[in-house]
């Protein structure tokens, strides 16, 4: 569980003006909204349609049962004057809206670079006309921090860190770990120009837990209900991931936002799984009513069918088969985090998928005991 204690919280005092939330419906902006508004924050959330039930409704129910307040106001990320109206009065900005897609990217350059990259620059250069924000708090990943598991081999002390920059990804590789990279390194540039508002910066690892809405969408929710659907039925590639609970997220940005978070990147990765311990702890929880996977695919057959997957065979070179790990002292130090177990965040978040009927165990086709 996150602990609560010795927090550093400048924003839970309505006193101290509202707060913007990018993209505030998204995955983990909607925890965010809703530690805010649990806090008695009042919360200036931007989305897309602000009229539309399906993408704002939980937003609303969560403000009406919470002490704080939430205004929801429609901007878009390309369109940096749309934040304008949001932005007033705002004493900090929590800008987590990015595309997170990695399948099916037809355009790199439309679909994640250029709203990554240009919409941090965008929302950063309109609070600095607004005149009243002192912190921005930027949702970065681990993503910038590495591109490829093989990567780790360069590291000194066999751990990934805050020092470590993302330099192997590219338009054509790993599109979406570059949109990420070139999104804080900009969001790292802007706050070096100006003395108006401070930078603090989140990178979280891969986020399960459950979602607060049963519309929500990122490549989280797809890899976790793919465990359910059949997807890894046959098996899962040899693939190791950084996990952290959505909840603990939430709370690591709040406390980002605190003196302790100033002017540094903070990794937020409680453990590393292997997708087939994701499976197994799955299993171990639900039975065997799903085709949760029970083998690890040879590397030579996810090379065999990698165009099939929509992914590549340098992908599949560079990180099946090499282990990741993570160092996530400065979080544990400077913010007073400490983490929910990567197992028990990935059984929530699939209970969450059943409860609100988006998996079924109809036709999984897996009856087998243990």
């Amino acid at each position: 569980m996150t602990n609560s204690s010795n927090r550093t919280d400048p924003v839970s005092e309505e006193a101290e003006g509202p707060v913007l939330v990018t993209g505030g419906n998204g995955y983990v902006a909607s925890w965010l909204v809703k530690t805010l508004l649990d806090r008695g924050t009042t919360v200036h959330a931007t989305v897309r349609d602000a009229g539309d039930p399906r993408r704002t409704g939980h937003l609303r129910r969560l403000a009406d049962r919470a002490p704080g307040r939430l205004r929801l106001f429609e901007a878009e990320l390309m369109d940096g004057a749309s934040f304008d109206a949001a932005l007033s009065g705002c004493t900090a900005v929590f800008h987590t809206a990015s595309p997170f897609v990695v399948r099916g990217v037809s355009d790199p350059m439309r679909e994640l670079i250029a709203p990554a990259r240009d919409g941090t620059r965008n929302v950063l250069e309109a609070a600095g006309r607004a005149g009243s924000v002192t912190r921005v708090v930027l949702t970065s990943s681990v993503a910038a921090v590495y591109g490829d598991a093989a990567d780790l081999r360069d590291t000194a002390a066999g751990r990934f860190d805050e020092s470590h920059w993302n330099h192997t990804s590219s338009a054509r590789h790993q599109p979406y770990f570059y949109s990420k990279t070139l999104a804080e390194r900009t969001a790292w540039e802007i706050a070096e120009r100006q003395d108006r508002w401070t930078l603090a910066v989140v990178n979280p690892g891969f986020v399960t837990g459950p979602a607060l809405s049963p519309h929500a969408t990122s490549e989280s929710v797809a890899l976790v209900r793919d465990f359910g659907s059949g997807r890894y039925r046959m098996g899962v590639p040899a693939l190791d991931v950084g996990v952290v609970d959505v909840r603990d997220v939430a709370e690591g940005h709040v406390r980002a936002a605190g003196g302790g978070g100033a002017g540094a990147r903070h990794i937020l990765v409680a453990e590393t799984l292997s997708l087939l311990e994701m499976g197994r702890s799955l299993r171990a929880r639900f039975g065997n009513r799903y085709p949760f996977p029970r083998i690890t695919v040879p590397k030579p057959v996810c090379a065999l069918v990698a165009p099939f997957l929509g992914t590549t065979l340098k992908f599949v070179s560079r990180n099946v088969g090499y282990p990741v790990r993570f160092d996530n002292q400065r979080a544990r130090q400077s913010l007073g985090m400490t983490f929910r177990r990567g197992a028990d965040s990935v059984i929530d978040h699939f209970q969450q998928l059943l409860d609100d009927g988006l998996l079924s165990s109809r036709d999984s086709g897996d009856r087998r005991a243990p």
